[in-house]
């Protein structure tokens, strides 16, 4: 973008994203929605999964080679969609490629500006909350919050169980420390958690907002995407496809939950 005019650009190459498994599929459902005309392909490494709980030179290693996955399919920009591996990878990623590399991390900043006399809890992978990344958000914006690692959370989304007895459970046990305080907002801090977004609303009031960071990714990508002028032709309708380092039962999975966000 030059004085305020957008590059049109007319790149028909895709737009790759990935994830340590599930999660990122609803980042991709923001992208599609903002940028219609891109074709998107989305690599899920659940064999891997989950990333929070490895070590950082290991999610390092994996999202290498996730970016690689994406490259052979030609891809023009990558995001990542994943709180931990943007912790622990992203910064080398973009000193090792020259092509727009997109990174996510928890939505403490909204989540603070909306806070009032309440507290926030912003939930996440222990590899988030430990990352280096995740200390200097809070830092900036953490006045009023508190971390809540949620080790086993994400399983729950890669078993597609979205509405069970043990998941409520797991929840009820996550936020029993607060029931006594005034909650004014939850932060998703990984994208797997989204798609527990009505389990975890029945824990709250409905003056308890939940904040994710996957629409300002999808801002942040077009933004990039105008920049440089990779912007797919106008008028066109953008193809999805959805791969996985397991297999095409993996590949059904996330398909049906691809599905399930368009509902």
């Amino acid at each position: 973008m030059e004085n305020g005019i957008v590059k049109k650009g007319k790149d028909p190459r895709p737009v790759g994203v990935f994830d340590s498994g599930a999660g990122g599929i609803s980042v991709l459902r923001e992208i599609r929605k903002l940028l219609p005309a891109e074709d998107l392909v989305f690599y899920g490494d659940d064999l891997n999964a989950p990333y929070g709980t490895k070590p950082v030179e290991q999610i390092r290693a994996l999202a290498e080679n996730a970016v690689k996955k994406l490259l052979s399919f030609d891809s023009k920009a990558v995001v990542i969609a994943c709180n931990t591996a943007t912790a622990a990878a992203a910064e080398a990623l973009r000193a090792e490629y020259d092509f727009p590399i997109i990174g996510m991390e928890p939505a403490i900043k909204p989540a603070a500006s909306i806070r009032k006399d309440g507290i926030v809890l912003s939930m996440a992978t222990p590899g988030t909350i430990g990352s280096e990344k995740y200390r200097r958000l809070y830092e900036r914006y953490g006045e009023g919050v508190i971390s809540i690692p949620c080790p086993g959370l994400m399983e729950f989304v890669e078993r597609e169980e979205l509405d069970s007895p043990a998941l409520h459970a797991c929840l009820e046990r996550l936020f029993a420390p607060y029931r006594d305080r005034k909650v004014d907002a939850v932060v998703l801090g990984c994208t797997h958690y989204v798609f527990l977004k009505h389990a975890i609303r029945a824990c709250f009031g409905p003056e308890t907002a939940l904040v994710d960071g996957n629409e300002g990714t999808a801002r942040q990508l077009k933004k990039r995407l105008e920049e440089e002028a990779l912007l797919a032709p106008e008028g066109r309708k953008g193809e999805t496809r959805i791969h996985s380092s397991g297999g095409e039962v993996f590949v059904s999975r996330l398909t049906r939950l691809y599905r399930w966000t368009e509902e």
